[in-house]
């Protein structure tokens, strides 16, 4: 535990607390935006898509949102659109942040539906902070081969 420090080039601020290891940061000084270092975590949902027989189903995790702030649509007959934002916290100038690691902002993520794709039965629902997207798939008809009788 003792090379962490000398590896990174810092040192604890409390040797008692196992996340108070201050990191050397190389672009602290550069004067970038303050804008550019929003926490990307949210920006960047990361959503899982996996294809069932019945169904392609959209997992996102986004904890501590309610389903109020999360939009689900249907662009343009087979895009869907997944999108909210997290607002940062009212800070109150008797506070002092020890740590702020929670991220906030908008995000959006887009995902191109297949030909199969009902886009008229698309359901979906939160539960524990991971959103479900359920879009059902029509029924492939597999080809008949039928047999012509040949006269003659």
């Amino acid at each position: 535990m003792s090379l962490i420090p000398s590896l990174f080039g810092g040192r604890r601020n409390n040797v008692y607390d196992p996340f108070s290891l201050d990191v050397w940061d190389p672009f602290k000084d550069f004067p970038f935006p303050e804008s550019g270092r929003e926490n990307s975590a949210f920006v960047s949902t990361r959503v899982d898509w996996k294809e069932t027989p019945e169904a392609h189903v959209f997992k996102a995790e986004i904890p501590g949102l309610k389903k109020e702030e999360v939009k689900v649509e249907i662009e343009d007959d087979k895009v869907l659109q997944i999108s909210g934002e997290r607002n940062v916290e009212k800070e109150d100038k008797n506070d002092t942040w020890h740590r702020v690691e929670r991220s906030s902002g908008k995000f959006l993520r887009r995902f191109r539906l297949p030909e199969n794709a009902k886009m008229d039965e698309v359901k979906a629902s939160m539960e524990n902070g991971v959103l479900t997207v359920t879009v059902p798939k029509e029924d492939v008809k597999k080809s008949e081969v039928k047999a012509i009788q040949i006269s003659g």
